[in-house]
């Protein structure tokens, strides 16, 4: 039987995990970025000191989801795939999300 809990757990984590990335990158380089704190909420920009803050949280969360309460197994290929499937499906939303505000959505030719 299949303990969807342990999975649910895993796939949050890869959630978490692949959306402290873009908060961290932008953090570091000093950039402003999207972030729940900004107005409007996910479409405004905060400062490179929140999207650090808030790409330390999500690997706080991630940590937790995956190794203290997902129990990951390194050698289990099924936890290392549903982690992937919610970071795969993070990065879909962000790119479709975010890329409506810096131009990725369209295709121009230069």
């Amino acid at each position: 039987m299949l303990n969807w809990l342990h999975y649910f757990l895993l796939f949050g984590g890869g959630v978490f995990l692949m959306n402290a990335v873009p908060h961290l990158v932008s953090g570091v380089l000093g950039r402003p970025f999207q972030s729940p704190f900004a107005q409007p909420r996910g479409e405004g920009l905060s400062s490179s000191t929140v999207n650090v803050l808030w790409g330390f949280a999500n690997l706080v969360l991630a940590y937790l989801l995956l190794v203290r309460f997902g129990a990951f197994h390194w050698d289990d290929g099924v936890d290392a795939l549903v982690i992937g499937l919610g970071a795969f499906a993070i990065s879909l939303f962000a790119a479709r999300h975010f890329g409506r505000f810096h131009g990725g959505n369209t295709l121009e030719r230069q």
